[in-house]
């Protein structure tokens, strides 16, 4: 069976019978879940600390179903308009939705971002579906506005399938150029079933590599480790708040706002007067 990145442009693959089919695939939903909570796991952000995570290929929402359950507020982007559409109508995620194509680039403001996932998204930018699509160049488009968007100190975790090590190396080579460092962790490594590459790359200059997952114990990766191309030394974004608690005031206020930008019905708030006798 050919890999889906194979056959042509994603936004042609997953169409509105692909997306649904997708959306309703239990094996998939459930390998979806566990990449994703171990991407979040990867970003090593502060506990009790809700951040901004920008989900790139976000799909159908699956990823985005488990940062919300993590108590993040994300935003996706996805080149499928069929897929965002089981996102919003069928999903009803919380998250706010893009369409774009993320080899042009992303269209955020500087340092908008506590940490970035893609899961099983990146891959596709190292193939061409028409003359002007340049691989190298695409992938360094997008390295370079993802760096830009994000908080220093901050991280990005993709987890992709290489096909190759060459594929690998140049995925790596356009972060690197960005101006990201960090490398691979690869996940139960002697498992062909179970093996997972997680590609981590950091904001703020060199840092230790997770530990990768094991049958047995947890222990240090030593895939790669990028160079990074210049040093960097940056501190960590004093602007995230705190969760507001699942059914509170501010929580439900929150939700409300994310229903109103999605374009959703939302009914009005309703203000209490106490009145005292």
């Amino acid at each position: 069976m050919s890999k889906p990145e194979l056959t042509g442009p994603p936004e042609l693959y997953y169409n509105e019978t692909e997306a649904r089919k997708y959306d309703t695939n239990s094996h998939v939903y459930e390998i979806q879940r566990n990449m994703t909570q171990r991407a979040i796991d990867l970003l090593e952000m502060p506990d009790n600390i809700s951040g901004i995570i920008l989900d790139i290929g976000c799909g159908t929402g699956m990823s985005g179903e488990v940062i919300t359950e993590n108590g993040h507020d994300w935003i996706g982007i996805d080149v499928s308009p069929s897929m965002l559409e089981v996102a919003v109508k069928i999903r009803e995620v919380e998250g706010d939705l893009i369409q774009r194509d993320m080899g042009s680039g992303l269209p955020f403001k500087a340092g908008c971002f506590d940490g970035a996932i893609s899961i099983s998204a990146i891959q596709w930018l190292c193939h061409s579906n028409s003359n002007d699509q340049k691989p190298r160049k695409r992938l360094l488009r997008f390295f370079q506005s993802l760096y830009g968007c994000m908080t220093r100190g901050s991280k990005a975790v993709f987890q992709y399938y290489p096909e190759s090590e060459a594929q690998a190396n140049l995925i790596k080579g356009a972060a690197v150029k960005a101006g990201f460092s960090g490398g691979t962790v690869v996940d139960f490594p002697e498992s062909q079933r179970r093996k997972k590459y997680y590609l981590v790359l950091n904001t703020g200059g060199n840092q230790n590599l997770p530990k990768a997952l094991t049958d047995d114990v947890y222990v240090e990766d030593e895939v790669d480790q990028c160079d990074v191309v210049e040093n960097r030394n940056f501190n960590l974004s004093g602007n995230r708040k705190r969760k507001a608690a699942k059914g509170s005031k501010d929580y439900i206020i929150a939700k409300k706002e994310r229903m109103r930008r999605q374009g959703r019905e939302v009914c009005h708030d309703i203000s209490v007067v106490n009145n005292n006798f």
